[in-house]
C-alpha cells in the first residue's frame, strides 16, 4: 500500500464548473433585466408634465437621444453640448447610419426637453436635425393624471 510521507504537501483539487456556471447564469440574468432605456436618461432634465403623453409604444428603430437642458445646452452621449455644435455630432451620428446600409430618415429622434427650457430651443433642435436628413421624431414628457 502506497502511503504518504510525513511532510509531504497534500493536493486537493477543486471542481470549477459549478462556479463557472453559477458566473454565466447571473451574468445572462442580469442581461435579461437591466433597463437599457433608462440609461439615456439624465436626471438633470425634467420633462414636462402632460395629461396627452402616451406611454412608449415598442422600441424605436436607430434612436438618437437629445436631451435639451434648462440652459439650452444638449446632452448628447453624456456629454454636454451647445445647441449650435449639436449639427457635427448629427453628422457622425448620420455616417454611422448610413455604413450599416439604413437611410437617416428611419432613425427616431427622441428629444427630452427640460420643462424650463424655450420652445424656440426644441424648434432649433428639429430643424438642425431636419437639416442633417433626420424626419421622425419623438417629444418625452411625463404623464400627469391630473388634479
Amino acid at each position: 500500500m502506497a502511503g504518504k510521507r510525513k511532510g509531504e504537501p497534500s493536493t486537493t483539487e477543486i471542481d470549477m464548473t459549478p462556479m463557472i456556471d453559477m458566473t454565466f447564469q447571473l451574468i445572462t440574468f442580469f442581461m435579461f433585466v437591466m433597463n437599457f432605456s433608462e440609461a439615456e436618461q439624465d436626471d438633470r432634465i425634467q420633462l414636462p408634465m402632460s395629461q396627452l403623453a402616451k406611454p412608449v409604444e415598442g422600441p424605436t428603430d436607430t434612436p438618437i437621444t437629445l436631451q435639451l437642458t434648462n440652459s439650452g445646452s444638449v446632452i448628447y452621449a453624456g456629454e454636454l453640448v451647445a445647441l449650435s455644435d449639436i449639427g457635427s455630432y448629427l453628422d457622425r451620428e448620420k455616417t454611422v447610419i448610413l455604413d450599416a446600409g439604413k437611410e437617416p430618415n428611419a432613425a427616431t429622434v427622441i428629444i427630452r426637453a427640460d420643462g424650463r427650457s424655450k420652445t424656440g430651443e426644441v424648434q432649433d433642435i428639429v430643424r438642425i436635425c431636419q437639416e442633417k436628413g433626420f424626419e421622425r421624431f419623438a417629444l418625452r414628457a411625463q404623464y400627469d393624471e391630473g388634479r
